[in-house]
């Protein structure tokens, strides 16, 4: 990692898939074919029943906000303050993410506010999906 660039994630074999995803504008999940269950992060059995039918969903993109932290200390990558928090996906998965596009406070950041998918590319391999404020709600 150079001098002030944020880390980046490294796909591996088992998340691949969505790092393609990112790239292509899709926020990729998976969905057990045999107890159905939608999850998140990316693996190659289901975290529920452990069966290894497990298929692509292409998700709609459209979580709330489930919880937060806004960090006011330096960070690479990063300009203080800036929002850690959780996003809860419509199809159940809770997703570790950065909220974008609004200002980084307790006013502007409401527990439960609906948030859509905001996908910032990096560099030609990574492609990050954060969350911003859905306007007009």
């Amino acid at each position: 990692m150079a001098n002030g660039e944020r880390e980046l994630p490294r796909p591996t074999p088992e998340t691949q898939n969505f790092w393609d995803g990112t790239k292509a504008g899709e926020l990729r999940l998976q969905q057990c074919g045999d107890c159905e269950n939608v999850y998140f992060p990316p693996r190659h059995f289901c975290p529920g029943c452990g069966s290894k039918s497990v298929a692509v969903l292409r998700a709609s993109g459209r979580a709330t906000l489930h919880s937060y932290v806004i960090s006011h200390l330096p960070a690479p990558g990063f300009e203080p303050p800036y929002a850690i928090a959780v996003a809860k996906l419509d199809e159940g998965p809770k997703m570790m993410c950065n909220i974008v596009d609004c200002p980084q406070t307790p006013v502007a950041l409401v527990i439960d506010m609906p948030l859509e998918v905001s996908f910032e590319k990096i560099n030609d391999d990574i492609t990050l999906a954060q969350f911003k404020p859905v306007r007009g709600q």
